[in-house]
């Protein structure tokens, strides 16, 4: 791999680590929460928040905060930028969910796609 791959692989990671934990906090996730949902210890969100760490590509984390992200796009859009707004969504029950709070469905792989899933088709409606 050159050198500028590795830079490029390096920056991508920065990038997404940065945005998983800009989500997790306007979203009101826990690092507790935020270690269930990628799939890694809390000693790892620890050192992912203080930058000794970054999610790997190619790896589950990765995948997980991929989508934590892509569900944070849709809801601040749907939210309009009501940071607020969205993280009272996430800790509310939702009839859609049977009445469970989206912020402890995220917690397995599958709830986190139910979640995603359901944004995208919410912010699909006109």
């Amino acid at each position: 791999m050159s050198f500028s791959a590795v830079t490029q692989q390096q920056s991508r990671s920065a990038v997404l680590s940065k945005a998983v934990l800009n989500a997790a906090e306007i979203l009101g996730i826990s690092n507790s929460r935020l270690a269930k949902i990628l799939g890694v210890s809390p000693a790892t969100i620890t050192r992912l928040g203080g930058g000794a760490y970054q999610l790997s590509e190619g790896k589950k984390e990765w995948e997980f905060g991929v989508l934590l992200v892509r569900l944070f796009r849709s809801l601040d859009s749907i939210a309009g930028g009501d940071n607020e707004l969205a993280a009272r969504w996430m800790q509310s029950g939702n009839r859609a969910f049977a009445g469970r709070k989206p912020l402890e469905l995220v917690e397995t792989a599958e709830g986190l796609v139910r979640v995603v899933s359901y944004l995208d088709a919410s912010r699909g409606i006109v």
